[in-house]
């Protein structure tokens, strides 16, 4: 059984979809172009980078990157060339600036706006429970319940 979950686990590892014509011959760069194309989005597959991706949008994302490392610009200057033309939504980790910086903030700015007014309506739920059960029954109310006890 521990094979067979094995082997299974195995088939579902992520396949890269880099060609064999796009490898550079340069094990440098190619290791390069693999660690830049890992954090590129593909801008068809959504949530897949451009590395694991089998579209065609993502070949040419691939093929672009390497012209650029091969052309001599850095890890940076390359990403800034792709985001540049493409967008940073072709990033698959956004920057945390400029108004990115309100959307990486929202999350935890939300959660501590519901944690206070969790907080607040449990507070208020105690009191009035506290204050409730100081008040003691009428007559008449007494008599009502012990006539639906007894029923």
């Amino acid at each position: 059984m521990r094979r067979l979950v094995l082997i299974l686990l195995l088939l579902a590892a992520p396949v890269f979809a880099v060609q064999p014509d796009e490898v550079l011959d340069d094990p440098v760069l190619e290791q390069r172009a693999r660690d830049l194309s890992v954090g590129l989005r593909c801008l068809v597959c959504r949530n897949e980078s451009i590395d694991e991706s089998n579209a065609e949008l993502a070949r040419d994302l691939r093929l672009l990157l390497r012209e650029r490392l091969v052309a001599g610009d850095t890890d940076e200057e390359a990403v800034a060339f792709i985001v540049d033309r493409y967008g940073e939504y072709v990033l698959l980790k956004p920057t945390t600036s400029g108004s990115n910086l309100l959307l990486w903030l929202a999350g935890p700015i939300m959660l501590l706006i519901a944690a206070a007014v969790g907080l607040n309506f449990l507070r208020t739920r105690a009191k009035a429970q506290v204050s409730g059960e100081t008040e003691a029954l009428s007559a008449e109310e007494q008599e009502r319940l012990r006539q639906i006890l007894e029923d």
